[in-house]
């Protein structure tokens, strides 16, 4: 072989070892992206974003990145969306990542107790979640869920929800929706015998009325059986949260005697049985115990001022109990004098 021969191939050889040795290096070291956000909109072509990332200071320069693509049949699938890459990742974990999409959440957190008009105001709160619900009412919000004519209090699970950049909130809508469906289904359909209940959407109501009522998960299940014996008995519930949400924006915060007196649609001193609707979320807990309800003789119940409650199964027990801890040991007699 002649010696110019030799020295090419040999030349080859080394270049061929030193840009694979390179590309080793360019692929596997430990990069340092920081903690910006970087964003790959919908189109964006591979080589763009590569050289982004170089003039960023992620990637030493961009070919290496391009090449690792197209070795790997990925330089197509960049999947759009915010990102954030962690320090010491390789350039091969940081195509992984795209490529799947594992891009930037944001959560949005949806309370027990909240009502709808609630669910919506952390909704339109939350940032980079394109709004596409302002101005509408509720009624017009169900049919966008494809859902005429419900009514949409107590219809959304009251859960943590996660998006990302230029998701709507209608997403969040229909995912909360459609998780509180199949709760509700399962729930009932192993519920205990016998209930007073007719259907699903009346344990729905009444689930809303025990989230209002307390907060104690111990006396939830104490508290949804009073309300089935009340129904079973044929007497009103007698429930402030049901009064409550009938006053809408009249209420400031204070319920007064006039209050419980002033007929409404969900006001449950005037009107026997259960309102017409749910009057806020209610968590899983809540659900299950207005479907699996403590047996007791109880049928009243009196916040003792610690968060707890005082049950009382017959009305003379009820009048001592709320002397104790409403009037603070005074009977309405010597209020008055």
């Amino acid at each position: 072989m002649r010696p110019w021969l030799i020295k090419l191939a040999f030349g080859l050889l080394i270049a061929a070892v030193i840009g694979n040795g390179y590309l080793f290096w360019a692929w596997n070291h430990a990069l340092e992206p920081g903690t910006e956000i970087y964003e790959v909109k919908p189109g964006t072509p591979l080589r763009s974003f590569a050289r982004e990332l170089s003039a960023r200071g992620v990637l030493p320069e961009s070919h290496s990145f391009v090449w690792l693509a197209h070795l790997t049949g990925r330089d197509r699938g960049l999947k759009p969306g915010e990102y954030r890459f962690r320090d010491g990742m390789s350039a091969r974990e940081l195509l992984d990542q795209v490529v799947a999409g594992r891009v930037i959440e944001y959560p949005v957190v949806l309370l027990e107790g909240w009502t709808f008009q609630q669910f919506l105001a952390a909704i339109r709160a939350a940032p980079k979640l394109t709004q596409t619900l302002a101005g509408m009412s509720p009624a017009a919000i169900m049919e966008r869920l494809n859902r005429p004519g419900e009514h949409p209090e107590g219809r959304f699970f009251p859960d943590t929800y996660y998006y990302s950049a230029g998701q709507t909130d209608i997403m969040i809508l229909a995912n909360a929706y459609d998780k509180m469906q199949q709760l509700l289904q399962r729930e009932w359909e192993g519920r205990e015998n016998n209930l007073p209940l007719k259907n699903a959407y009346e344990a729905l109501i009444l689930a809303s009325i025990v989230e209002k009522e307390t907060g104690r998960a111990d006396e939830r299940r104490l508290i949804a059986g009073v309300f089935i014996n009340r129904l079973r008995h044929g007497m009103r519930l007698q429930t402030d949260p049901t009064v409550i949400y009938g006053m809408g924006k009249n209420f400031d915060g204070n319920l007064r005697l006039k209050d419980l007196r002033r007929d409404t649609l969900y006001n449950t001193y005037t009107r026997r049985g259960l309102p017409p609707t749910p009057v806020a979320m209610p968590g899983k807990e809540s659900l299950q115990a207005a479907l699996h309800p403590m047996v007791t003789g109880a049928l009243f119940f009196v916040a003792r001022g610690d968060g707890s409650h005082e049950f009382s199964s017959t009305l003379a027990e009820h009048n001592r109990a709320v002397v104790k801890y409403q009037l603070k040991g005074k009977t309405p007699e010597t209020k008055k004098k």
